[in-house]
């Protein structure tokens, strides 16, 4: 096998990239099963894209619970935190091994079976980057469903990671036991040397500008530095730290909210919505379903119902959470004064129209949970526009784009007999 000289760091080799192999091996496995678990969390009926959607890449559906309240912000923040955090080793790896990706393979079938799952690594970890990243930043720039391509791209990682491991992984342990970590912790730049003869061993390095201990300090003070400008992201007293995630952090400057009970973030504004301020003014009403016919209740009505508070968060798929404390009416109280005393799911409509998000299906356990609300109130005041006034929807773990704004129609079904 031909080497490319142009890789001539003295550094690169098989010890320093199985380092940086290890902690990808268990994080990037996390971040693969907590995206799956979000996209469980959608739903059935209502994922993004549907369940059938891309193909025969299915999931073994069930129903997302809504206990603990804090799950899908605990799986959405492993996701996309871990995810941002780990791009700085990602990368590091990827500097690690780039001699091999321009070098010709041996011709047997295990070495083109080893190739075949660098480049499909390769290519489905860059994509699920670039546009986790994007998503992250800006309000849908795709040409193309995020959530199909980050979906699809999702298993191809998955299946040549699983071959990537198989193939790879005894050559990580013999390169990990072949050097001590300490030593090479100890080792300055001046007594660094290149290890001994392998294909990502450069034949003619140059000398040394960094030691492996400052490779690896390097890498790791990276990740630190991400997480630090990322952790705001979930933590609402360190809000204005996630200065690499603009969309999460607060409401806008300009808004009169700055400050006060509803000053916590907002993925859809209600001037984006479109909605019209008549359909959520004075004459605005919710209609109950379900029942033997329609039930109306104006807001004065809906506040004059025993009132429920809960502190729930809410977690978005662009990665930013908050916990805020709600106040308003139990589903289950709804679905009473609806006629259905024991309901099976709730349909929620929203009165913005066009969006994907207008709508939402809830399964029994999020319908009958007692902190599931009809939301009237946060932190002590009126809701905002922006956060769903007159009405909205929260129920604990459920995503937040399916905590429905501006409720106008809740229709309940009936538990089977």
């Amino acid at each position: 096998m031909r080497h490319v000289v142009r890789w001539r760091s003295p550094i690169r080799g098989p010890w320093l990239t199985s380092m940086f192999a290890l902690p990808l091996l268990v994080g990037l496995p996390v971040v693969a099963f907590t995206g799956l678990l979000d996209r469980l969390a959608y739903g059935r009926e209502q994922a993004i894209p549907p369940a059938d959607a891309v193909g025969g890449l299915q999931l073994p559906w069930w129903d997302w619970p809504a206990s603990p309240a804090w799950l899908f912000r605990l799986t959405e923040g492993l996701h996309v935190g871990l995810g941002i955090v780990l791009v700085p080793l990602v990368l590091a790896k990827l500097w690690s091994v780039i001699p091999k990706l321009f070098t010709a393979p041996e011709r047997n079938p295990v070495t083109l079976l080893e190739r075949l799952s660098l480049v499909l690594l390769v290519g489905s970890i860059l994509f699920l980057i670039v546009t986790g990243l994007l998503n992250v930043q800006y309000d849908y720039v795709f040409g193309f469903s995020f959530y199909d391509g980050h979906y699809a791209a999702a298993w191809v990682f998955l299946a040549s990671f699983a071959l990537h491991v198989v193939t790879k992984l005894p050559t990580m342990v013999r390169s990990l036991r072949g050097r001590s970590l300490r030593t090479e912790l100890a080792t300055p730049l001046a007594a660094t040397r290149p290890e001994p003869a392998h294909p990502l061993v450069a034949p003619d390095p140059d000398p040394p500008t960094m030691s492996r201990r400052g490779a690896l300090a390097l890498v790791g003070g990276g990740m630190l530095f991400v997480a630090a400008l990322t952790v705001g992201q979930f933590t609402d007293r360190l809000r204005s730290t996630a200065l690499l995630l603009p969309r999460g952090r607060t409401t806008a400057p300009d808004s009169t909210e700055r400050g006060g009970p509803n000053d916590f973030p907002v993925n859809r504004t209600f001037v984006a919505s479109g909605i019209a301020p008549a359909a959520v003014g004075s004459a605005w009403t919710l209609t109950l379903t379900g029942g033997t016919a329609p039930v109306v209740l104006d807001r004065a009505a809906l506040a004059a119902l025993p009132q429920h508070t809960a502190e729930l968060p809410i977690a978005c798929v662009e990665g930013w959470s908050t916990a805020q404390v709600w106040t308003g009416v139990r589903l289950t109280d709804l679905a009473r004064a609806a006629g259905v005393t024991d309901p099976e799911t709730a349909e929620v409509r929203s009165a913005e129209v066009g969006s994907p998000f207008a709508r939402s299906l809830l399964n029994r356990g999020q319908t009958v949970s007692p902190d599931s609300l009809l939301a009237l109130r946060v932190n002590g005041a009126e809701l905002s526009p922006d956060h769903g006034y007159p009405a909205r929807l929260i129920v604990p773990a459920l995503p937040g784009v399916h905590n429905t704004k501006w409720v106008v129609t809740i229709g309940f079904s009936r538990a089977p007999r």
